[in-house]
């Protein structure tokens, strides 16, 4: 499921960082809580965003979920599958069901995010 290399934003997004880009993606408590995900937005490459902005959206037969940035950062890459393949949000969402890739421009942020352990916590006080 989730590596030591996973952080996680109190807007249930998850960041995986290599070097100084990162994936991010929307938790797996997430996606069960917006249930069958019928499309994503996804923004364009080269934009860059500031910690906490929006960056998309993830619909799903329920509802629609802003998805914010959880550190600043470029759009590298976008996850194009997601485009014909949404559900995959669903069935693998901290792998295949990543949403973007970023440069980091301000490495520092990451000492604000809950690691796994952290994260749990803090979804089962926010049940």
């Amino acid at each position: 499921m989730y590596s030591e290399k996973h952080l996680f934003s109190k807007e249930h997004e998850w960041i995986e960082v290599d070097g100084d880009t990162a994936l991010i993606g929307i938790t797996d408590h997430a996606q069960q809580q917006l249930g069958d995900i019928v499309y994503v937005d996804l923004p364009e490459l080269d934009a860059e965003y500031t910690a906490g902005d929006e960056f998309g959206s993830v619909e799903s037969v329920k509802a629609v979920a802003e998805v914010f940035m959880p550190v600043d950062g470029e759009i590298l890459a976008v996850n194009e599958h997601l485009e014909e393949s949404p559900e995959t949000v669903n069935q693998d969402p901290h792998a295949a069901g990543w949403l973007i890739k970023v440069k980091l421009s301000n490495p520092a942020q990451l000492e604000g995010l809950m690691d796994h352990n952290a994260y749990a916590e803090f979804v089962a006080q926010e049940s």
